[in-house]
Order: C-alpha cells, then structure tokens, then sequence
C-alpha cells in the first residue's frame, strides 16, 4: 500500500547536467534507485495545483510564511478517467514538511473538486484525509490553477529506506487544458540541463550526505516550482504592460 502519510524535512539544490552524472554516481555508493529510476531511467510525475482566483495560496508561499499550505492532484504519468491518482494537502510548519493523500478515480477527484460533494468511499481511499480535502475545499473556494509536470529520478539508501534523494528536470507548465487526462506539454521553467535535487530527510542528514554536498560544493537554494512558474508570470505580464504604456513623448502628442 502506498504511504498516505509523510512528515520530513526537504532541503533543495540545483545542480547542472554534469554535476548530476557525478552525483548520481557518487551516491551509488549509499544509495539505490527505486524501481522506476533503474538504468538511469525517468518517471514523468503530472500535478494539478488548486488556488484561489486571486493566487491567494501561491503568493502566501512565496511571502515564507512560518505556515503554508497547498492542495494538488497528482498522477504518475498521463492518467485516464478511471485510473486512480492521488488527492493531496501539504503543508509546511516551520520547516517541517507534512503530506496527506488518498487514492481517488481521475473522474471522482474532478467532480469532487468541481462541486465539494465528497465521493462514495471506496477501500482503496483515506476516510480521514477525504474529510480534510472536503473542508480544505469548502475553506478556500478553490479552482484549477496550474498543470506542472517533470522527469524524476529517485533513489533511497541502502541502509535508511526513508532517506531520499530525488532529481526532477523538464518541469513543465501552462495555465490552460487543466487536467491530468490531456498529456504533458506547455512552457519549460528551466533550461534543459538543469536538474532540481531534493533531499528528504525523515530524521537527521546521514554524515556521508553532508560530505558528498560539501565535496561538490553544492548548497541548500530556496526554490518551488510553483511559485517559480507564477513570478515569472507575473514578470512577463509587468514587463508586457510596460512596453504598452506610452512613453511621455506618446503622452505629449495625444494630449
């Protein structure tokens, strides 16, 4: 059974093309890739993050509150209708990362979250964390904000199975077809060589970690891809109403 349930703490780094090749190496020595990141391979991870109409949550995160909080559908791989994603909260308390999830049809998740009503229970779902979803929704009034998608590969160690490391790149986005059923395309956030590494520590950061970070030089960087993708919105739009104002000379001939 999936874990439903994570609390942990996530330190993230940017590394490029070639620092990854070596780190991934490197870390070989301690750790393991699961399943789905053998022989170097990727797994492509789809989301659909939910906000209010004015950005309301978004643009909390981006303030680093001491709280936060954000709610997304999440599927691994293109999903259809009838196959089950998960329905997710998380939440960040001072640096401490909580998640909480249920397994749900595409097509239930839509609805519910289209209408507020909640689904039939079925076994595969989590009664409790259904509950919460249910009054997060009702909350916030929230709406389809966001499709992101990007390649991940993860490994765990070989020692401590809940010490992960993860590396996504071609992080994808668009603010429109916003649904996990219609494919991956849109807009890159960042250059193609360019890799987002997150370090996933239940308890403390294994002493052979630290080394391997400080050996390559690579440091902690504060870095969301959701609240990435909406400043640089926000920047393009500032920068296209500035280039359509006009100028005080236009001013002066139009008076």
């Amino acid at each position: 059974m999936a874990i439903e349930v994570f609390n942990r703490y996530e330190k993230k780094y940017r590394v490029n093309d070639a620092c990854y090749q070596k780190l991934r190496e490197r870390l070989s020595e301690y750790m393991e890739a699961d399943a789905y990141s053998k022989d170097g391979g990727v797994y492509t991870i789809c989301n659909i993050y939910y906000d209010t109409q004015q950005n309301d949550l978004v643009r909390k995160s981006m303030e680093r509150p001491v709280y936060k909080e954000k709610l997304r559908l999440r599927s691994y791989g293109v999903a259809a209708p009838e196959d089950k994603v998960f329905l997710e909260i998380k939440k960040k308390y001072e640096g401490l990362v909580n998640k909480r999830r249920t397994k749900i049809e595409l097509a239930e998740a839509y609805l519910f979250l289209q209408t507020g009503e909640l689904p039939k229970y079925k076994p595969y779902m989590n009664a409790q964390v259904l509950n919460e979803l249910h009054y997060f929704i009702h909350r916030m009034e929230l709406i389809p904000a966001l499709f992101l998608s990007y390649d991940r590969v993860a490994m765990f160690g070989k020692e401590d199975k809940d010490f992960r490391v993860t590396f996504d790149r071609n992080i994808t986005v668009r603010r429109y077809d916003l649904g996990l059923h219609y494919g991956v395309y849109g807009d890159k956030l960042l250059p193609e060589d360019e890799w987002i590494m997150e370090v996933k520590i239940d308890k403390a950061m294994p002493l052979w970690m630290a080394r391997i970070l400080s050996e390559f030089q690579i440091y902690p960087v504060s870095f969301s891809k959701y609240g990435t993708e909406y400043k640089n919105r926000i920047m393009e739009q500032e920068l296209v109403q500035h280039e359509a104002a006009p100028t005080q000379e236009e001013c002066r001939f139009m008076a």
